[in-house]
């Protein structure tokens, strides 16, 4: 770590490839650089603004500086102009929010000159995953639109709006911002208060669409499918405008999410600066882990430091943390190894996550926005498109999940046009340890696809009690929900929730049916985390995460303090917490046990079989592991008394026979050990074929399983109904198993690792693994695997309101009688 302030270029910061080199400075800091990438600058291409918009916005664009739009903007302003709805996919900063601004503010222009149009003409509705970037966006576009007067009044809608303002925007604002669950819970339950506003809606935005995947993908697309009918009561039909980050296959995604026909637009022809990037592995150190394996330094404090020598260089820098508790934690060593340099630097960096009350939320932002604050530690509640302009590097504390996340988290910085740094900080585990030594499968792989399913009845039946709640449900209505719609409906009459009668299906119950579900596929009511002493409010944990984040003895992070649990009330949901200093941090184990319900499909390895349909998995946290901080070091674990938990999901599984076992020359003592490695190693590897994270997807191995009768290897979705993950690791299972393999087989270990097939949150201690053997059963699995065929799946990835992925304090259960 750098002990003195660096020289600076003539411009105040040194260029991207300056400050690697300094990072890398010393022979122990180079050898951890497994690859670095140099991706050139790009030159852009202009066009002009299609007919139709009004001079009145051109010139408003201009007065920003802005004389000729992007060749993708012009086009997608000219598609959504024509009526048809759009997803414009290109890179980080390429400028996707001017392409839909610009026809929205035209069109809200010519609704407030429309003849009779009173107090309010057109209006369009925006949708952001997290309340960070709605209010990031509010701000933008009241910007871009002061010179238009008062025809945009945009106003932000969401569960930290006062309540006073809340009539104001109803009834006056004609660019409402908000986010999918206000419109779930909010808007459409109340649509009869909103009416001026949806029979004037022209345009619904939806920004960074490539985040609604899995389950809360599958719920947003319900969620819109219900907006689309109560406009159409109304007498609107809104088009639709989507952005993403760059994804596979956009227009079927998107298509998929909306229910309508969407126009893709891919070719990005913004300018782009250099991005230099590098892959970095962190070094082995003297301490031993779990049955002696080597132990990595932390992904966490590597990223700390270089945090903390990216601030002393001036470089404006975001670290992106998996974890809650890992973006506190780096943020708290940074500040430790600061202050000892100068005493004035440890308030330049601050941490930033969901759970934050909503003020404080604010003013980090304010601080990121001035530069008052040159180094942020935050989860990914600041991957998505706040405007950070100014930021010149990236680093990412482990993969983020897939490579629409990296990318989407590495474009943060440079977004000014100058050149940036990114840095990946591999973690220890096997897919991390795969893509350091990889880099062929991050920057010569196309981004993956989005997995969602909105036809998953545990996501559809909560829908179709909501909309009949909005507006009875009728017979016309149900192909607007999808296939699986008239089936459900009889299941919800005979559960007492709907009623039918002759003009339709009717909610029948006086709660009310928006809060049926949680569409984040939490589930539960929050935990709210309150300090014993004082009774003051620190923050919320989500209901599924309330049994591995804020268990009785977990020690947790709140703004840069430790607390440490005293008592977790479920029944109240409530976590006591008082104020401590552990030298320790705290993660919880569990275990799993798992029952075929059904089997969809299956193939025949040989005489191996792979399979993929429903099972039930029962998972309950038994205990917790005490780790040092910094090191990892293990150093207790204590028992925990909490209830059991059933998930009835999407599992794929595979099984091997006898005879397959002798060939391989598997011996008896050593199967626990080789499923359980493969399976550990199989999960860590699965996001790379799916859009998914390991902490969204969970596993089980046995040697001799109950409804198979052989021994076999499960991996399963851990939402309810299903999320996708499963169905396409089906589908690309011979190359998912191959780099499982391969994988295992590059490692430098002698008997298993974080690296290749420990687990972090393995509920049997990583207890037993078998690496060698594990090669072996897989060796003689895929010796009979016919290639992958084309994915016969529905298109294609679930999180908090201002925390978007999923991190390891927020994860399912993963393991059982041997599993990840």
């Amino acid at each position: 770590m750098a002990q003195d302030r660096l020289p600076q270029s003539a411009h105040g910061r040194p260029s991207p490839r300056t400050a690697l080199e300094r990072l890398a400075a010393g022979a122990d800091r180079a050898a951890r650089i497994t690859h670095t990438e140099h991706l050139p600058p790009r030159v852009g291409r202009h066009a002009s603004w299609p007919l139709g918009i009004r001079p009145e916005v051109v010139a408003a664009v201009e007065a920003a500086g802005i004389r000729e739009p992007w060749e993708h903007q012009a086009r997608a302003a000219e598609l959504a102009v024509g009526g048809e709805s759009v997803v414009v996919a290109t890179g980080t900063a390429s400028g996707k929010s001017l392409g839909y601004l610009v026809p929205v503010l035209s069109t809200l222009l010519d609704g407030a000159d429309a003849p009779g149009a009173g107090g309010r003409g057109a209006t369009a509705l925006y949708l952001a995953p997290t309340k960070a970037l709605a209010a990031d966006q509010r701000r933008a576009v009241a910007a871009l639109a002061a010179p238009l007067g008062t025809a945009v009044r945009p106003a932000v809608y969401d569960g930290d709006t006062p309540v006073e303002e809340r009539e104001w925007v109803r009834q006056y604002a004609t660019y409402v911002l908000t986010n999918p669950d206000m419109l779930h819970r909010g808007i459409l339950p109340g649509h009869a208060r909103w009416s001026s506003f949806l029979r004037h809606l022209r345009y619904v935005v939806i920004d960074e669409c490539h985040t609604y995947r899995g389950v809360f993908g599958s719920h947003v697309a319900q969620v819109l499918r219900r907006l689309r009918r109560v406009c159409a009561r109304y007498g609107a039909a809104p088009v639709f405008l989507l952005a993403s980050a760059t994804a596979a296959d956009p227009a079927r995604a998107a298509t998929r999410l909306t229910g309508l026909p969407v126009a893709e637009i891919t070719d990005d022809a913004s300018p782009r600066g250099e991005l230099a990037f590098a892959l970095w592995e962190p070094p082995l150190t003297q301490l031993s882990g779990e049955h002696g394996a080597p132990v990595r330094r932390t992904a966490t404090a590597e990223s700390a430091d270089l945090l903390t020598d990216l601030v002393l260089q001036g470089v404006r820098t975001v670290a992106f943390v998996r974890s809650r508790r890992g973006a506190e934690l780096v943020a708290v060593i940074a500040q430790e190894r600061l202050a000892e340099i100068d005493s004035a630097l440890p308030r330049r960096v601050a941490a930033y996550r969901g759970g934050y009350l909503p003020e404080e939320r604010r003013a980090l932002e304010r601080d990121l926005h001035s530069g008052r604050l040159l180094g942020l530690a935050s989860t990914s509640a600041l991957e998505l498109g706040v405007d950070i302009s100014g930021l010149d590097a990236i680093i990412l504390a482990g993969y983020p999940g897939t490579r629409a996340s990296l990318w989407q988290q590495a474009g943060r910085a440079g977004r000014s046009g100058q050149g940036a740094l990114a840095v990946m900080v591999g973690r220890d585990d096997p897919l991390d340890t795969y893509l350091v030594h990889h880099p062929e499968a991050i920057f010569e792989q196309p981004v993956e696809s989005t997995v969602l399913d909105p036809d998953n009845p545990y996501v559809l039946a909560p829908h179709l009690c909501a909309a009949a709640a909005e507006l009875p449900l009728t017979e016309e209505d149900l192909p607007l929900f999808g296939p699986e719609a008239p089936a459900l409906l009889p299941q919800l009459e005979r559960r007492g929730l709907l009623r039918r009668r002759a003009a339709g299906w009717y909610w029948t119950r006086r709660e009310r049916a928006a809060d049926l579900t949680d569409i984040r596929g939490a589930g539960g009511k929050p935990v709210q985390v309150v300090e014993s002493a004082t009774g003051r409010l620190l923050g919320t944990v989500d209901a599924a995460s309330a049994h591995t984040a804020v268990h009785d003895g977990a020690v947790h992070l709140h703004q840069g303090r430790t607390y440490v649990v005293e008592h977790l009330d479920l029944e109240d949901s409530v976590a006591l917490v008082t104020r401590a200093d552990p030298s320790y941090s705290t993660m919880a184990r569990d275990t799993t046990s798992i029952r075929v319900l059904a089997t969809d499909v299956d193939e025949p390895w040989g005489e191996a079989r792979i399979h993929f349909g429903s099972v039930e998995v029962t998972h309950q946290v038994v205990s917790y592991l005490r780790r040092r901080l910094v090191t990892g070091e293990v150093l207790g674990e204590t028992r925990l008394d909490l209830p059991p938990r059933t998930l009835r999901t999407r599992a794929v599984w595979w099984t091997v026979t006898d005879d397959q076992l002798d060939a391989a020359g598997i011996l008896p003592e050593e199967l626990p050990g080789a499923l359980h490695a493969a399976e550990h190693a199989s999960i860590g590897l699965l996001p790379l074929f799916a859009t998914c994270d390991r902490w969204d997807i969970g596993g089980v191995s046995v040697p001799l399983h109950t409804d198979t009768g052989l021994p076999t290897v499960f991996v399963y979705d851990g939402h309810p109904g299903g999320a996708g993950f499963a169905e396409r690791a089906f589908h690309t299972a011979r190359g998912w198993l191959t780099a499982t393999r391969e994988a295992i087989a590059a490692c430098e270990c002698d008997a298993g690792c974080p690296s290749c097939v420990q687990s972090p949150k393995c509920g049997n201690g990583n207890d037993p693994l078998d690496k060698a053997a594990s090669l072996r059963l897989l060796t003689s699995l895929l010796s009979s695997a016919p290639p992958d065929p084309a994915p016969a799946i529905r298109p294609e990835g679930s999180p908090a309101a201002d925390e978007p992925t999923a991190g390891p304090e927020d994860a399912p259960g993963e393991d059982a009688a041997g599993g990840g």
